[in-house]
């Protein structure tokens, strides 16, 4: 990528960090914020710079203007008669939300607006997720002759909705997602990002190295057996009570203030 891509892909994704959390915006607003491949490596490379960073223990991953994402660019798809292209748009894609998925912090998706198919897929890679009250979701390649997507929608649905969805292209209202107990809240559009920062800097205010591996244990027993995923975090919660920011919990809790953590 030259130089004047990669300025064009970092004004269409964000980043900017205070008091611990990192807001990761995406800011192609005058096409609802659809991913093209530029946007895709920018994600990766932001949610990778957010894992290494010591100065952010949380993330918040929207949209500019009044939309999330409305899914892949459709301007921007792999040409079928060059070799190789199509692997290495699917690679860029599935990276995409495995980068969110396995960062380092919490990523918090505050839903503005429509998330559509891809759009969609980042919401699901999220730990936590709120939207606003017009926000609208739906896995629509199957009205333009394709499909994907039912792997990412079986995380959040039971399998008649995941199907129904797949097939037909179906959108979902927020309050049909809240019904589903797959948002956490949905929000007046004017309230939804205050009220997410706020809980990103509670998060962030945690220590450090606690958060870090609450996130890498909630991955792991995701994909684990019950005994054993709780014998995964047992090994965890040993590790973190010889640390010092345990050590440092016990006696602000007992002191009755706010605990000074320093990530070790």
């Amino acid at each position: 990528m030259n130089e004047d891509a990669r300025e064009i892909a970092q004004n269409t994704v964000t980043l900017e960090v205070e008091n611990g959390v990192a807001l990761v915006l995406l800011n192609r607003p005058e096409v609802k914020n659809a991913l093209s491949r530029a946007m895709r490596r920018r994600l990766i490379a932001v949610f990778d710079e957010i894992s290494s960073r010591e100065d952010i223990h949380c993330a918040v991953l929207s949209g500019a203007g009044t939309a999330f994402c409305a899914g892949a660019d459709l301007r921007d798809r792999p040409n079928p008669d060059l070799p190789g292209d199509f692997l290495d748009h699917n690679r860029w894609t599935r990276e995409t939300g495995n980068a969110i998925k396995e960062c380092a912090k919490p990523v918090i998706a505050a839903v503005n607006g429509a998330a559509l198919g891809a759009g969609l897929g980042l919401m699901a890679s999220c730990d936590i997720m709120y939207a606003s009250e017009n926000a609208v979701f739906a896995m629509p390649e199957i009205n333009v002759g394709l499909a994907g997507g039912a792997s990412m929608l079986r995380t959040l649905f039971g399998r008649s909705t995941v199907r129904r969805m797949f097939f037909t292209g179906d959108r979902l209202t927020a309050h049909d997602l809240l019904r589903r107990n797959v948002l956490e809240d949905v929000l007046p559009p004017e309230q939804l990002m205050p009220h997410v920062m706020e809980l990103a800097r509670r998060i962030a205010s945690k220590s450090p190295i606690a958060i870090v591996q609450a996130k890498k244990a909630a991955n792991f027993v995701d994909q684990m057996p019950q005994r054993e995923a709780y014998r995964h975090e047992q090994d965890i919660t040993m590790m973190l009570a010889r640390t010092e920011d345990a050590k440092e919990a016990r006696a602000a809790f007992l002191e009755k203030r706010v605990p000074v953590f320093k990530g070790r």
